[in-house]
């Protein structure tokens, strides 16, 4: 890592480089004992092969690797590794490994044992196939029955699992190669990650519908193996180089649009310092603050009244967040949110309202829980609110909207956020996040028309499990899964990572967009325990005031020959017009093309805004 490390990435602890394996025209880089960006003659054919082990909170496990050895040769290649998870109660897990590869053909065998007996909610291998280029495709499934289905990859978002009761799966990499993958072992299935925000399909062991946590016996070893066979009737002869690293060319598109206005959320418990960062709060200019209630975590007539002093403060527009907790009658209990509001002062131009309990996810084989139905809690929202913009849709991700389905009718505008570190929370699949967000919109659009439509908060730290039962405690700093603190946040990788947010959300038509809040872990500004100066502006900032001053500007598309790199977009106002870029990667790089004058070096995560003559 370079010594200004911590500006890129709110921390000095680097990632391990990966270990580039090669067969032939098959690589795949060697990361933490598991497989990423498998490749075939330069195209991507498996986002990733994963031997994973996940806690009932489904956090994963980081075992520790031992008696690793890596046999490179001119057309093959082999590692073998043991692991070794600790899990509660002095409980142990081992899993042996071995991955070999050739020309056409890659093997991951695992075999897990435990001398104690070790819970978990999966043990087992995890497929990722990618999503551009993918989606939509042909494919063919066995499954363990030996019958061969041709269907497609889901092109919408699938709410539920495609895939069931899988052995195999096939499509086709490039004309003239296709890729099968086989497991053995064990029952998978397959789940759409775009729900999560994830760029990829997730073929995984152990059906849902099963119980878990689940335990593994004591002294029963378990075996596993995929393998991945390339059928290459191409004339390709020479391997070619996925890591070129020549000039992205930015072209102006046809697409247009309106920039979307920019909100800022506010908790009750960071209320006190959102009220003692007024100036900044001014100096930002949000069109939109989203002030969140949960009555379950205690919130009352006090935070109520915090929010009416902060609104005071701003000039734009505020909607409340209400969680309700659908204890008693939501009619009931609305009336009592609206009482403490007229006493607090408190007059939000919209209220978002969803049961506290649709925060948690309701996965598959599982019960939904008790809830009055959603016609209720918005009738209930309307007749104590009236006047107001009632909105609806989940207060947690696309998933739960996804799969409890609200009625559009009944509200005014629809939301839901995303969060990109719920699977995994590596720098590369953190950005590659980034791909599944027009999926998203366009599968909340196919299923909402026209509705006014807002995402978020979306920040890299979570802000709750809908998965678990907490989210994860992050004291040390590190890239962890579903953890409620991230280091990035503090550095340019989130500054990078919200202006591409912005970006590929930009033809979903949204009428607010948020991406933070003012304080706090997810804040525009340092708090006390912070790891940079008390009160100083996070990289963050800077991203989150150049969007609320564009919201309402026209926007025109500007297409990437490398979208996983950089990416751009030309906004008009009053002003002029001006072209935005963002590269999306730890390393330098150089644009050019069309809607350049001259080609330009953009530093790592770095923004850049150029002014474009009309």
């Amino acid at each position: 890592m370079t010594t200004d490390a911590f500006q890129l990435y709110g921390t000095r602890a680097g990632e391990k480089s990966p270990v580039r394996l090669t067969a032939g025209k098959l690589t795949a880089d060697l990361a933490d004992g598991n497989l990423r960006s498998i490749r075939y003659d330069g195209t991507e054919v498996l986002r990733a092969i994963s031997y994973l082990v996940r806690d009932r909170d489904w956090g994963t496990y980081s075992p520790d690797i031992t008696d690793l050895r890596i046999e490179q040769g001119e057309d093959r290649f082999e590692v073998t590794y043991r692991a070794r998870c600790q899990g509660p109660d002095e409980t142990t897990l081992v899993i042996d490994v071995r991955i070999s590869g050739n020309q056409d053909r890659l093997d991951f065998e695992a075999e897990a044992q435990s001398g104690t007996g070790f819970e978990t909610n999966r043990c087992g291998f995890c497929i990722l196939h990618p999503i551009v280029d993918v989606a939509g495709s042909p494919a063919a499934v066995e499954h363990v029955d030996g019958q061969i289905a041709a269907t497609r990859f889901p092109d919408l978002i699938e709410p539920w699992q495609p895939f069931k009761d899988m052995r195999a799966i096939t499509h086709q990499v490039m004309p003239g190669v296709t890729a099968e993958c086989r497991m053995e072992g064990d029952i998978f299935e397959m789940e759409d990650q775009r729900n999560w925000s994830d760029a990829s399909y997730k073929t995984y062991v152990r059906p849902l519908a099963l119980p878990w946590p689940y335990q593994i016996p004591a002294n029963q070893p378990a075996r596993q193996k995929t393998s991945l066979l390339i059928r290459d009737i191409s004339r390709s002869v020479a391997p070619s180089d996925p890591a070129q690293n020549g000039v992205i060319r930015l072209e102006i598109g046809v697409g247009t649009g309106t920039m979307p206005d920019i909100g800022v959320i506010v908790t009750p418990e960071e209320a006190d310092e959102t009220l003692a960062a007024g100036s900044l709060l001014s100096e930002i200019a949000p069109r939109e603050l989203l002030f969140h209630f949960d009555p379950v975590a205690g919130h009352g007539l006090e935070g109520l009244k915090n929010f009416a002093a902060i609104a005071a403060l701003h000039d734009g527009r505020s909607t409340l967040e209400i969680a309700l907790p659908c204890k008693s009658s939501p009619a009931v209990e609305a009336a009592e949110i609206a009482r403490q509001m007229q006493i607090a002062g408190l007059r939000p131009d919209a209220i978002l309202i969803s049961p506290s309990v649709d925060r948690q996810s309701t996965p598959p084989g599982r019960q939904w829980p008790d809830c009055p139905p959603l016609e209720e809690v918005y009738a209930a929202a309307r007749a104590a609110f009236p006047g107001i913009r009632i909105g609806g849709g989940m207060l947690s991700y696309f998933t739960e909207l996804n799969r409890k389905r609200v009625p559009a009718g009944e509200i005014d505008f629809v939301s839901h956020c995303t969060n990109p570190i719920v699977h995994a929370a590596d720098d590369l699949s953190v950005m590659q996040t980034l791909e599944a967000l027009p999926f998203i919109t366009r599968s909340v659009r196919a299923i909402y028309g026209d509705k006014p439509y807002r995402i978020g908060p979306s920040t890299i730290p979570m802000r709750q499990n809908p998965y678990g039962s907490r989210t994860m405690d992050n004291t040390a700093g590190g890239r962890i899964p579903m953890s409620n603190r991230d280091p990035r946040h503090n550095g340019r990788f989130a500054e990078a990572f919200a202006l591409g947010y912005a970006i590929r959300v930009l033809d979903a038509g949204l009428e607010c967009l948020t991406l933070s809040a003012l304080t706090g872990p997810f804040g525009l500004i340092a708090g006390p325990d912070e790891p940079v100066e008390r009160g100083g502006r996070r990289p963050l900032f800077n991203t989150v005031r150049t969007l609320s001053a564009l919201a309402g500007a026209s926007w025109q598309e500007c297409m990437s020959s490398s979208p996983s790199e950089v990416l751009s977009f030309v906004a008009r106002d009053a002003a002029g017009a001006k072209l935005y870029m963002v590269n999306l990667t730890g390393k330098e790089r150089w644009v050019g093309g069309s809607a350049l004058e001259r080609e330009v070096q953009l530093a790592p995560f770095a923004t850049v805004v150029l002014p474009l003559a009309d």
